[in-house]
């Protein structure tokens, strides 16, 4: 009988290795809203130049991150076009109207995803009653989308329109460095397409809190003055960069293991005469439905009696989110308890 908690709610819940720990407790601090944080500052340079930018901004969530590009990109009244999926729209509390005093244009796209011709379809013409259509967010991978992604061929069209009707493209990024690990493409060439970028340490890559921003350097200065106005100006914030930066040396390369095991639990789905509807496992996010009279609370609370936890994504649907706390020996036991 399993007798340990496998929690399978979201990648979040990882916990700081050792070596992170240790790492973090050697960190050379200061007072980062002065920017006399060396070890933030070191975090935030060797984010910037992962993905050629000038500059960038650590901040304690993603969804600050993202809260802050809308602002710095947008004047109030005008409009976000984004996927009716996205995180901005979906799980962050409503801050594009109430942060950002933005309009949002939804598009449906494919598990998350959108297209060039959606965009250019979403597009406002110049009317005076019509929101300014300003900005275009993706998500990459596409978390409601069940961890679906992007390649630079799908987005280079995006960014094509948007330069040529001078709006502004910024990513999501959260578990961009899962769909990296899945096309081997390089950070440098998603920065190319993208005003600004967001990134989370928390994630698949295990830090305990933090995400990164990243864009020009005027971009960033401005967006300081909101972290600031945000709450997010922290001050020996270099305890928690420390750990960013183990983050990205250690933990980007065995992100492909978290990707190999969700598969091996949406093959073991597909078996199950009570199961339906698995969106395509394309990295570290399975998301499926139960079939009635079953729902996902009672299917969950069937799975917390075997000590698993999963999330409830829906009446019928469940998700489950594969991380560096997930091994090979709680994978076996989740295969032989579903």
């Amino acid at each position: 009988m399993n007798t340990r908690t496998i929690n399978l709610v979201s990648d979040t819940v990882t916990r700081p290795s050792q070596a992170m720990l240790q790492a973090m407790l050697e960190a050379e601090v200061g007072d980062d809203v002065f920017g006399e944080d060396p070890t933030v500052n070191a975090l935030q340079e060797k984010v910037a130049a992962l993905f050629g930018k000038q500059a960038a901004l650590f901040c304690p969530s993603g969804t600050m991150c993202n809260q802050i590009a809308l602002q710095v990109h947008t004047q109030p009244l005008e409009e976000v076009i984004c996927d009716e999926l996205s995180h901005i729209y979906r799980a962050e509390t409503g801050g594009v109207a109430h942060q950002a005093r933005l309009a949002t244009k939804l598009v449906t796209g494919t598990y998350g995803k959108i297209t060039g011709q959606q965009v250019e379809a979403a597009i406002n013409p110049p009317h005076d009653w019509l929101p300014l259509s300003s900005l275009v967010v993706l998500e990459n991978t596409a978390n409601i989308g069940g961890g679906s992604f992007y390649t630079l061929p799908e987005v280079q069209p995006i960014k094509q329109l948007c330069s040529e009707r001078g709006l502004k493209l910024h990513l999501d990024g959260a578990r961009l460095f899962n769909a990296l690990t899945e096309t081997k493409e390089k950070t440098e060439d998603w920065g190319n397409l993208f005003d600004s970028i967001s990134i989370c340490l928390s994630k698949g890559l295990g830090a305990p809190v933090g995400s990164v921003l990243v864009g020009d350097a005027a971009f960033i200065r401005k967006a300081r003055r909101f972290r600031k106005v945000m709450g997010g100006g922290m001050r020996q914030a270099g305890f928690l960069a420390a750990a960013g930066i183990f983050a990205l040396d250690n933990h980007i390369e065995r992100l492909a293991d978290d990707h190999f095991r969700a598969k091996l639990v949406a093959k073991r789905l597909a078996e199950l005469n009570f199961i339906e509807n698995i969106r395509p496992v394309m990295t570290n996010i399975v998301i499926f439905d139960v079939k009635k009279p079953l729902t996902a609370a009672s299917y969950i609370e069937k799975l917390a009696q075997k000590n698993i936890k999963a999330a409830a994504f829906g009446v019928q649907t469940v998700r489950f989110v594969t991380h560096l706390d997930f091994d090979d020996e709680m994978l076996n036991i989740v295969l032989n308890a579903l």
